[in-house]
């Protein structure tokens, strides 16, 4: 009896010591916002929320394009010849802007409109969106990321919206036992649910990864966590997850930021590929069991940040990427701009090959062997650099000649055959969908040392002529990038750590949502 009292003392002085020492990180929390004159991220996200509540009206506006950014949402239309875009970031060099905006692109008009509806999700970054015909049209979205414009407070989400597209509505769905609060995890709608695997969760004093899955019925609006039989992937971010034909879901790739020692993490980025299969003789939908497999044909180099889309025919295309190569004290990133095929039945990568008008391949990739040693020679010789344009001691102003990404891309991993042949510049987190056939790529972002460019260009390509990439629309505006005068002290000096928006672009590897 003693002794049992004993224990229960020691554990309500731990939970005391753990409570004071949250106490006492959130004092400083305050205090250092503030001195920089920002408010607490729940404070800002009710203020959000508020606004848009004042909205009464759906408004639709003709817009040029989007603005730049990365890690949104960009999934055809069910229904109508339409893509269709949600939220994103973008960062400056000093501050973040999460959008909430949603976009939808008329591939017969060549048009972008922005579509204001009420009581709306917040603004986030990092999030999954999934369609179905079901209604006469939904998107779902779920979880993400919310982060303050210094990047000092990061909100994660677990909350699950429908947008009705015949009524112009969002609503939110108040289903518990969902998964927890999250952004870089994977999502795809099949037969009738919603199938959600992996993410993390970061709060800038501590991580954590995930590989649960959990299944939503968009019939009966319930969540259910399944427990798959078999040895389940590793914790993970932004893998591959698109459904097979015979029913299985593939899980390939993916990020995890790993503790090494206290205050020093290390990125490992995964190649290996399971299958999340349905037992035969289940009719609930809710079993399931892992197994590990191999992806054949061509050897696809590691990386992290490779958007997949799937296609009519059972198979999926995936475009860009990054590496990174990092020791304790440097992180160097190089950007792949490379378009692979794998065939959903076989499971085997294919080269994408694009023929000019006389029938000429442009074969895109050297062998994989050669490709990291080439990497970072090609980075340099072929992504426009910034250039800095004034500084007034505390903010270096600088700007990137980024009209050249509109230029024919020669890197030394990839063969023209004597071709004048466009192709879209390196990039990570890209958009990437499909509509009748053809392939498109919008945004996504590249980093020069410790900055990083976040686009806003767009480009096609019909899957069943291959014959050029189509340019939609140029990246052809200066991009602004301000950095403190030590900072930009410290690029020129050497230095690649890596610093961008989310807490997956820290100065520890670049991790992918």
């Amino acid at each position: 009896m003693g002794k049992k009292d004993k224990n229960k003392k020691k554990g309500r002085g731990t939970e005391k010591t753990a409570s004071k020492t949250e106490k006492k990180i959130n004092i400083k929390q305050k205090k250092a916002l503030m001195a920089i004159g920002e408010d607490d991220i729940e404070k800002i996200l009710l203020e959000i929320e508020y606004e848009e509540q004042k909205r009464t009206t759906v408004t639709e506006i003709k817009v040029d394009f989007p603005t730049r950014r990365c890690n949104f949402t960009f999934v055809p239309h069910p229904d109508k010849d339409e893509l269709v875009l949600f939220g994103g970031e973008f960062y400056n060099g000093k501050k973040t802007q999460v959008y909430n905006d949603l976009f939808f692109y008329n591939t017969n008009q060549n048009s972008w409109s922005l579509l204001q509806c009420p009581s709306g999700p917040s603004p986030r970054c990092g999030h999954q969106m999934a369609v179905s015909s079901a209604n006469n049209g939904q998107l779902w979205l779920f979880g993400g990321e919310f982060t303050s414009p210094t990047q000092s407070q990061f909100y994660h989400y677990n909350d699950l919206w429908v947008y009705h597209i015949s009524k112009r509505k969002w609503e939110k769905i108040a289903a518990v036992n969902g998964p927890s609060a999250r952004s870089g995890h994977r999502m795809v709608y099949f037969r009738k649910q919603l199938i959600v695997f992996g993410g993390f969760n970061d709060n800038l004093r501590n991580y954590k990864y995930f590989n649960d899955v959990h299944v939503f019925n968009t019939e009966n609006y319930k969540w259910q966590k399944i427990e798959p039989a078999g040895t389940p992937p590793d914790a993970r971010s932004g893998c591959c997850m698109v459904a097979l034909p015979d029913g299985k879901i593939l899980i390939y790739g993916g990020y995890r930021k790993e503790r090494i020692k206290k205050d020093v993490d290390k990125g490992h980025i995964f190649t290996d590929a399971f299958l999340l299969a349905p037992f035969g003789n289940d009719a609930s939908g809710l079993k399931w069991k892992w197994v590990q497999t191999k992806i054949g044909g061509i050897c696809v180099s590691a990386r992290c940040g490779m958007p997949i889309t799937a296609a009519s025919g059972g198979v999926a295309y995936t475009f860009g990427g990054v590496y990174d190569v990092e020791d304790e004290e440097n992180l160097t990133s190089s950007f792949f701009d490379d378009l692979y095929c794998m065939d959903l039945g076989k499971l085997r990568w294919h080269t994408v090959q694009i023929m000019d008008k006389e029938k000429k391949k442009c074969r895109r990739n050297k062998n994989a062997d050669d490709m990291d040693k080439e990497i970072t020679k090609s980075m340099d010789t072929n992504i426009p650099k910034f250039q800095t344009v004034s500084d007034d001691g505390v903010f270096t102003v600088t700007v990137g000649p980024s009209e050249n990404l509109s230029k024919t891309n020669s890197s030394t991993f990839s063969t023209y055959e004597n071709l004048n042949l466009f192709w879209p510049t390196p990039r990570m987190n890209a958009g990437l969908a499909i509509k009748y056939s053809v392939l498109y790529v919008f945004g996504g972002i590249y980093e020069d040392g410790n900055r990083q460019l976040t686009l806003n260009d767009f480009y096609a390509l019909d899957l069943k002529k291959m014959n050029q990439w189509k340019i939609i629309a140029k990246d052809n505006q200066f991009h602004e990038w301000l950095e403190s005068a030590s900072a930009s002290s410290t690029s020129s000096s050497g230095s690649t750590d890596n610093e961008s928006s989310t807490d997956e672009d820290e100065e520890t590897p670049m991790e992918t949502e």
